[in-house]
């Protein structure tokens, strides 16, 4: 049933939005590179319920229940406010994105009602898989608005992880200055248009893929600003990377899978000027390995065609899924 924004508002909802991993172009992305994205098995909803006073109540759980973080808003026909000030970050960020979507839709959060807000997230914030996109789509769906319009005017990116959000399938998500497309989504900062393809991803090797993860959350913002001061000319890079990403969508062979991740990593390393994380950790692996999404923390693609379980937990790493229980 599709709701008006008059039921999305004022009637009990809940909108549900996938996590990401994204597979190819981490950092090229953002200049217009062709890059393979899946949407994962778990994901965060947002629960909506009415109350009688003009406040938000909100409860963000995570995948065990609990509650972390806890807060209040004021509302009026024209401000949403903190109902105590607070100096938390998650907070502040949290008021913004409101704040931000009242400005993207001026009828969203107009009426004399509030709000009981129930996040619940079904995978731990360490990983990596979409906290904060998942967030966004999920409010961009309440409010009735463009969600990478608000993901541009609050955290930034290139809107590959909004793309998973919205789909149940492998996308391919490319950037591109066309002005004169008028059925797709415009990106407000960059005047770019985000073009998302529903592809085929399904390797007949999966059996032999794995996600581990690295006990560490990296921040993708801090990676991004990295990424930009060694971004001098990468035009041919993005051919190259394009070219990568269309031939892991044809592969058929983990070895021809594995030159090419390992190809893959070679090129990054090369921009970035950070040593893949196979060279750093995993020199020993006998396997092939691949960092996903901003190097240094979250998940890395390991392809084995033994079981590597008993050589990552040797080394310390004790979260390992395999491709089949992480990606839809």
């Amino acid at each position: 049933m599709t709701l008006s924004p008059e039921d999305k508002h004022f009637k009990n909802h809940t909108f549900y939005s996938t996590g990401k991993l994204l597979i190819t172009g981490e950092y090229v992305v953002l200049d217009g590179a062709n890059a393979l994205a899946v949407p994962t098995k778990l994901g965060q909803d947002l629960q909506v319920k009415t109350l009688n006073k003009p406040k938000i109540k909100w409860s963000s759980l995570d995948e065990k229940n609990n509650v972390w973080l806890e807060t209040s808003f004021n509302l009026t026909n024209t401000k949403i406010e903190l109902e105590t000030e607070s100096k938390d970050e998650i907070t502040n960020r949290l008021l913004e994105i409101l704040q931000t979507a009242k400005q993207l839709n001026p009828k969203f959060l107009t009426s004399h009602k509030g709000y009981s807000i129930t996040t619940k997230l079904e995978f731990p914030k360490i990983w990596g898989l979409g906290t904060s996109s998942t967030l966004i789509n999920n409010i961009a769906n309440w409010a009735n608005i463009d969600a990478y319009q608000l993901l541009n005017l609050t955290f930034g990116g290139s809107g590959y992880d909004i793309a998973c959000a919205q789909n149940n399938t492998p996308i391919t998500y490319k950037l591109i200055n066309n002005s004169n497309l008028k059925t797709e989504i415009t990106n407000t900062k960059k005047s770019l248009t985000p073009l998302v393809n529903p592809v085929n991803f399904n390797p007949e090797f999966k059996d032999h893929l794995y996600f581990v993860h690295l006990n560490k959350k990296q921040n993708s913002r801090e990676g991004i600003a990295q990424y930009k001061k060694n971004n001098n000319n990468v035009s041919e890079t993005i051919l190259e990377i394009n070219t990568i990403t269309e031939q892991l969508l044809a592969c058929k062979l983990i070895e021809d899978f594995n030159v090419l991740i390992e190809k893959h990593e070679e090129i990054i390393s090369g921009i970035i000027k950070q040593k893949p994380v196979k060279q750093l950790l995993f020199n020993d692996f006998k396997g092939s390995i691949k960092s996903l999404g901003a190097w240094g923390g979250d998940f890395i693609l390991a392809s084995s065609k033994n079981n590597p379980e008993a050589y990552f937990n040797a080394k310390g790493y004790n979260t390992i899924l395999k491709y089949i229980d992480m990606v839809k």
